[in-house]
């Protein structure tokens, strides 16, 4: 399959490009400002926000399959820059939708587990959202412009983790970088969510697409549990010092954003669909400690080029 993968910097797009590309896709990877060096797939520069740069894109690379990972992901940049977020992440996503529709591809669109407000957690696909903070809230209203403009299209509700190309685009990324410089952190103690590694996310996305399946998902990890244990899991697997992460409460942090306390979800739509569950955390986590005993973070560091 031809795929294109908006967004093909970030810590999805990037992992995911590699990963279609090496199930035998051919992959365009798009990405704005940030400059890749890699010959796994093609990567194309295009600011989406642009007028006509999606139908340019599009024309130029004949997808099978679009998915769209680009956002303004960063929940506290968000509260500073409403309108941008606003943009990137409500109108872009109904803008490709329409565009992708119109040319007969298949679109997988990646939103959020923060479309709830966590106040009770193991939400199904069927419970009324209720966004808290403009991130949330601008990735509703990408959710509901991509159902308007192309109502075939799947909707994916994430949380993942993995290597970045900075090394500084995940939670397990930032347990890892300080513990291993014997930094102390913070570990949230009542906030529970479902993160998949990454790497596990874009084969789950793949065979999704490969399913044909159309409508919203929860795609997270089977398995559950608090931000402080999963730090203390991440410290245990690589034999680093879970004392040095502090058990806290995010009420007494000074983030900017409203964070949702139980960002469970529950997966029964998506393991009945694909006929198997999702990756617990365990062995996503050895995973993720594989890759980097194999050089995986250093391979994605070295694709960093100077920006455009």
């Amino acid at each position: 399959m031809r795929i294109l993968v908006t967004g093909a910097s970030g810590l999805l797009g990037l992992n995911l490009a590699l990963e279609a590309a090496s199930a035998g896709h051919r992959v365009f990877g798009q990405s704005n400002r940030t400059r890749l060096a890699t010959t796994e797939f093609e990567v194309l520069q295009a600011d989406l926000l642009v007028p006509d740069a999606i139908p340019r894109l599009l024309e130029q690379t004949q997808p099978d399959w679009v998915i769209h990972c680009a956002a303004l992901a960063n929940v506290d940049a968000c509260e500073d820059r409403p309108l941008l977020a606003q943009r990137i992440n409500a109108e872009v996503p109904g803008a490709l939708a329409h565009y992708v529709a119109r040319g007969g591809a298949r679109l997988l669109h990646i939103s959020t587990d923060a479309v709830f407000d966590g106040q009770r957690g193991n939400y199904s696909e069927d419970d009324p959202p209720h966004p808290l903070s403009v991130y949330a809230r601008t990735k509703l209203a990408g959710e509901q412009s991509v159902v308007k403009a192309n109502p075939q299209a799947i909707i994916a509700r994430v949380n993942l983790f993995g290597w970045s190309q900075s090394g500084k685009r995940s939670l397990a990324e930032f347990f890892v970088r300080n513990l291993m410089e014997n930094v102390q952190v913070n570990g949230f103690t009542d906030v529970y969510f479902c993160p998949l590694l990454v790497n596990d996310l874009a084969h789950l996305l793949l065979k999704m697409l490969e399913c044909e399946l159309s409508g919203v998902y929860h795609v997270v990890s089977a398995e559950c549990l608090s931000k402080y244990e999963f730090g203390v899991r991440l410290a245990r697997q690589f034999g680093l010092n879970e004392a040095l992460i502090t058990p806290t409460t995010v009420t007494d942090s000074s983030l900017k954003a409203v964070r949702s306390l139980n960002l469970t979800l529950n997966t029964h739509k998506l393991s009945t669909a694909l006929g198997a569950t999702p990756p617990r955390i365990s062995p996503a986590i050895e995973r993720f400690y594989t890759l980097y005993q194999q050089g995986y973070p250093q391979k994605l560091a070295r694709m960093s080029l100077p920006e455009a």
